[in-house]
């Protein structure tokens, strides 16, 4: 039986023929190539919203405010207040009536309207007051109310009466009575007084008055 000579084994660890031996730097390598690691690339959420301006601080209350309280009203000027013209016709008590009509027909001819004008007797009284009493008390007080006409009444009037012009007539009575007739006669009127007669503090003794023509004031 023929013998055989042994083959020589064979190392795998051994390279082969052609195969350079392996380096050192080449065994001491990782087995596997290192994997590069790439960053998670962050997907963008909602942008935020800008912040909230804080609430202002209330401000703190200071003291109170004073009402200055109200002074009383200027006064006008003396010159500013509407001034009433008198105007004086010289009569007896006899004449008082007479000049009184005569001086309502010239300030009706003037221009000025019967419902402007109011006759105060300061005795009897007139003759168109008494004409208008006979038709009663209810008729003669809605002729006032009216104003339609030229009025005719007591100067101790007391319904609250106000007319442009105004006709005292001083037909009789005491002084006294006459003086206080004067001065409700010079508030009831607003533009002119014409006193027939002595009434009032300038007429009595007074020099130049005369039966004159009231004019429009």
């Amino acid at each position: 039986m023929p013998v055989f000579p042994e083959e020589p084994e064979i190392h795998e660890s051994l390279p082969g023929p052609g195969v350079p031996f392996p380096r050192e730097s080449d065994a001491q390598a990782p087995a596997t190539a290192p994997t590069t690691v790439v960053a998670p690339v962050p997907v963008p959420g909602p942008r935020p919203a800008p912040p909230r301006p804080a609430p202002p601080r209330a401000a703190r209350p200071g003291p109170p405010q004073l009402i200055p309280k109200p002074g009383p009203a200027p006064r006008r000027p003396a010159s500013a207040e509407p001034r009433v013209e008198v105007q004086r016709i010289a009569a007896t008590s006899a004449q008082a009536v007479e000049r009184a009509d005569e001086a309502v027909d010239l300030l009706l001819e003037s221009g000025r309207n019967p419902g402007d004008i109011l006759v105060l007797t300061v005795g009897e009284a007139h003759p168109w007051q008494q004409h208008e009493l006979s038709f009663g008390e209810e008729r003669y007080w809605a002729q006032l109310a009216e104003g339609g006409d030229v009025f005719y009444a007591d100067a101790a009037l007391t319904r609250p009466v106000r007319r442009e012009v105004v006709v005292l007539v001083v037909n009789g009575g005491p002084s006294a009575r006459a003086a206080e007739a004067y001065a409700k006669a010079l508030d009831r009127a607003t533009a002119l007084l014409v006193v027939c007669g002595d009434a009032g503090p300038v007429a009595k003794g007074a020099t130049g008055a005369t039966p004159g023509r009231p004019v429009k004031s």
